[in-house]
C-alpha cells in the first residue's frame, strides 16, 4: 500500500543511470542556509523519537530548531500552557481542532498567531483555520469487531450512532478514565448526535448523557491503553481505537495473543454518523522582538515541513496520515478504508452557527466536569458509582469543575 520508499529507490535508480549515459547533470538551485536563527518550536506529537528526527532532518534542510521532547513537555495542554508562560516560541504544531480553535479565538494571553499561508496550504482540503494554521497529519477514532468465532461469528454490525454499542448485545472495551485526547475524542462521537444547544447539560441532552453513561456501565475495562488489545486476546468483540497506530498493531497482532486479529477477522462498524477526526496543525506564533529576517526562516521552516516530500517521509517514519494531499498520493496507492469513513467534525451543529469540532471546543470543559463530578469511566468495577437520578440534577454545578 505505502509506496514512498519504492519510489524514491526508482529515482534514484533513474539518476545513475542518467549520469551513467553521459547526459550533463542539472544542478539543483542552492538551498537558502537559515541555520543562524533558531526556531523555538512548542509540540505535543513529541515523542523521543519524532524530536530527534525532525530535528536532523531540519539540519540537513538548513534549520535550526529547538524542540521539547515529552520527557519535558506531555499532551497539548502542558504544550500550549508552556508557550503562554515562556512566550519564546516562534512555531506551535500538533493540537487538534479544539485547542486551535482556542489558540486562534485568543484564550490564551500570550499566543498570537501570525497571518500566513504556507506554500503547500492550498493542498490540505478543509483541514485548516484560514491564514492562522494548516493541517499536518489526520487521525480519527474508529469502532472495530471481530468478525470470527470470538467476535461476531460473521455478522455484520451497522449502527445509527455511536452509542447504538451499548444495546448491541456484544461485550464492549470502554475506557477507564475521562481524560486524555483519544478517550475525549470517543466521547465527542458518542455525544454526537445528541447535541442541543438549549440543553443546560453542556449543551448535550440529557437522553445522550444516559447513552453514555449506559455505555460506560455496561462497557469492559481491562487496564489496557484503549481497545486494540483486549479486542485482540478475543476478551471483547467490539472495541474503539485510533487510526495512526492501527495497522502497525495489526501486522504485531500474534506478539499479544493465542487468537490474535488478522487481517481476515477484523472490520469497522458500520455507522451512519461517521466518526470525528482531528487534524494536527501548524501555526506561527507573533513573537516579539523577532526580526523580519528571523520571521522569513520561521515562515520558511513552516513551508519545508508542511510539504509533500517532508510530510511523506515522517508518515513512513511515523505510520501517519498526511493531510497534505500530494504527500498522501507519494505514499499510498489508495487512501487506506480507515480514512474514508465520513467526517462529522466538520457538519454544522443544528441550531448553531459552529461546527461540530468548534461545538467540543466551547463545550469541552463542561462535559469533562460533568464526566468527573457524576463518575464516569471509573477504573475498578467494584467502585462503580450509581447511576444518578437524572431528574433531580442541578447542571449548573456539574458543569463546574469538581
Amino acid at each position: 500500500m505505502r509506496k514512498f520508499a519504492a519510489a524514491l529507490v526508482i529515482i534514484a535508480c533513474a539518476f545513475t543511470m542518467l549520469v551513467a549515459g553521459g547526459k550533463k547533470e542539472t544542478k539543483e538551485p542552492e538551498k537558502k542556509d537559515y541555520s543562524g536563527y533558531t526556531i523555538r518550536i512548542y509540540s505535543n506529537s513529541n515523542s523521543t523519537e519524532r524530536t530527534t528526527w525532525l530535528i536532523n532532518e531540519a539540519k540537513k534542510a538548513g534549520f535550526t530548531i529547538s524542540i521539547d521532547d515529552n520527557s519535558v513537555i506531555s499532551g497539548d495542554t502542558a504544550a500550549v500552557q508552556a508557550a503562554n508562560e515562556k512566550k519564546d516560541g516562534d512555531v506551535i504544531f500538533g493540537l487538534n481542532e479544539t485547542r486551535w480553535g482556542q489558540l486562534i479565538n485568543g484564550q490564551y494571553e500570550n499566543i498570537k498567531l501570525v497571518d500566513y499561508v504556507p506554500s503547500w496550504g492550498g493542498d490540505v482540503g478543509d483541514f485548516k483555520f484560514d491564514n492562522k494554521a494548516y493541517g499536518l497529519v489526520i487521525q480519527n477514532v474508529l469502532m472495530l469487531y471481530r468478525t470470527d468465532a470470538l467476535g461476531t461469528n460473521g455478522k455484520t454490525l451497522h449502527f445509527k450512532h455511536w452509542t447504538d454499542v451499548a444495546d448491541s448485545g456484544y461485550k464492549w472495551y470502554r475506557q477507564g478514565k475521562v481524560g486524555g485526547t483519544t478517550n475525549a475524542n470517543i466521547n465527542n462521537s458518542m455525544l454526537y448526535p445528541y447535541t442541543d444547544p438549549s440543553s443546560p447539560a453542556g449543551g448535550i441532552s440529557i437522553e445522550g448523557w444516559k447513552k453514555l453513561w449506559k455505555y460506560c456501565e455496561n462497557g469492559i475495562f481491562t487496564g489496557d491503553s484503549y481497545g486494540f488489545d483486549p479486542l485482540n486476546r478475543g476478551d471483547v468483540q467490539v472495541a474503539t481505537f485510533y487510526s495512526s497506530s492501527l495497522y502497525g498493531k495489526i501486522d504485531a497482532a500474534a506478539d499479544g495473543s493465542k487468537n490474535p486479529i488478522t487481517a481476515d477477522n477484523w472490520k469497522l462498524v458500520d455507522i451512519d454518523d461517521g466518526t470525528y477526526y482531528i487534524a494536527e496543525y501548524i501555526g506561527i506564533v507573533d513573537k516579539a522582538g523577532r526580526t523580519a529576517e528571523q520571521t522569513a526562516a520561521v515562515k520558511a521552516f513552516v513551508d519545508w515541513f508542511g510539504g509533500a516530500e517532508l510530510q511523506a517521509a515522517w508518515s513512513e517514519e511515523f505510520d501517519s496520515y498526511p493531510c497534505n494531499q500530494k504527500a498522501s498520493a507519494l505514499v499510498y496507492d489508495e487512501v487506506p478504508v480507515i480514512y474514508t469513513i465520513k467526517n462529522f467534525a466538520l457538519n454544522t451543529v443544528p441550531g448553531t452557527n459552529m461546527n461540530y469540532a468548534s461545538y467540543v471546543a466551547a463545550h469541552n470543559a463542561e462535559w469533562t466536569n460533568i464526566m468527573t463530578n457524576l463518575g464516569f469511566y471509573w477504573a475498578d468495577a467494584s467502585k462503580a458509582v450509581p447511576e444518578p437520578d437524572w431528574d433531580k440534577l442541578d447542571w449548573s454545578t456539574l458543569t463546574q469543575k469538581k
